[in-house]
């Protein structure tokens, strides 16, 4: 019986493994993607004026693998700072094609110096401060999310 339960778990996390990419999507969802291996977060959104700036601001704690996706209507400058915002976070600055094209790491909570995540971000992941380094996610992985759309490089199908 054992030699059968373990056979069958081994067959279920294989088609887990094997199933399409594009079966993790969801609007709730961000997968990363890298050398690593793969990370799915729970996300909050935030695609308006009114929800980026309120962002993580007085959020007092965070499940290990939930985050906010910050999502912008075109490629741009984006800057950050932590004003109000009680936790550390790392913030992932994503191109539009879901690239990770640099890393802030471990945010100090309430500092208000400015974060530059640089030119060209359409998409920002915030996750718990010092996830990204623990987990192995480093520049050039990949996010995949619905609001990608058809330029990422991990569509949602």
């Amino acid at each position: 019986m054992g030699y059968f339960i373990g056979r069958l778990t081994g067959a279920v996390a294989l088609a887990l493994a094997a199933s399409p990419v594009f079966a993790l999507c969801a609007d709730d969802k961000v997968t990363v993607t890298g050398d690593f291996g793969r990370a799915t977060f729970t996300v909050d959104i935030a695609d308006d004026d009114e929800s980026r700036a309120q962002g993580l601001m007085f959020v007092e704690e965070m499940g290990t693998l939930e985050g906010m996706l910050f999502v912008y209507e075109a490629p741009r400058r984006a800057t950050f700072w932590m004003r109000n915002t009680l936790i550390p976070l790392d913030m992932l600055f994503a191109a539009p094609d879901g690239e990770i094209l640099s890393i802030h790491p471990d945010a100090i909570p309430l500092d208000e110096t400015t974060i530059d995540g640089g030119t060209g971000v359409s998409h920002v992941l915030e996750i718990n401060g010092g996830l990204a380094q623990r987990l192995g996610i480093a520049e050039g992985d990949v996010l995949q999310h619905p609001s990608f759309g058809d330029e990422a490089l991990k569509p949602c199908g």
